[in-house]
């Protein structure tokens, strides 16, 4: 007989992101490494922030590394809590300032874009990415972003002018 999990309001917000925070405090721990794992209120769906002496060796190569860390949190987190939101993990401001560079490098292309007026296509992103860039561009009153509405995993977003009504 299957146990159903019930939650509250309150359960809906802190309570998966404390429990992603004791997990990968406990995961991290067992696998020789010291650090402080602290919520990041700044993100807005919840983010857990490492701090470390080795941050490169949690980041691995590109960030693969801490994409499989944070896989299992949400893995573990969403088996308790099925309706939580995704826990966002960052190590050291990783992936903001990774963020941060790409949205700058985007805006740099959409110039090109206001100037030329030609389209631009951007690189493969995964969905994450391309939530990212589509609100950037939301409310420009001169530039939009267009995805194609394929079923891929990594789409590559077009910029190009907004059609006058």
């Amino acid at each position: 007989m299957q146990r159903k999990e019930t939650t509250t309001m309150s359960d809906t917000h802190s309570e998966p992101l404390a429990i992603g925070k004791e997990v990968l405090d406990t995961m991290l721990g067992y696998l020789g490494f010291m650090v402080e794992v602290r919520e990041d209120p700044s993100h807005p769906t919840g983010g857990l922030q490492v701090y470390t002496e080795e941050a490169e060796a949690l980041i691995g190569k590109r960030g693969e590394r801490l994409e499989d860390i944070q896989y299992l949190i949400n893995r573990v987190v969403h088996k308790h809590h099925p309706k939580a939101k995704r826990i966002r993990v960052d190590v050291e401001h990783f992936r903001s300032m990774q963020e941060d560079a790409m949205i700058a490098r985007v805006q740099e292309l959409a110039d090109k874009v206001r100037r030329t007026g030609r389209a631009v296509k951007l690189w493969p992103m995964n969905s994450y990415h391309r939530r990212l860039v589509h609100g950037t561009f939301k409310d420009d009153p001169v530039v939009q972003s267009w995805s194609p509405p394929d079923s891929a995993k990594l789409k590559r977003i077009t910029l190009m002018r907004r059609k006058k009504d």
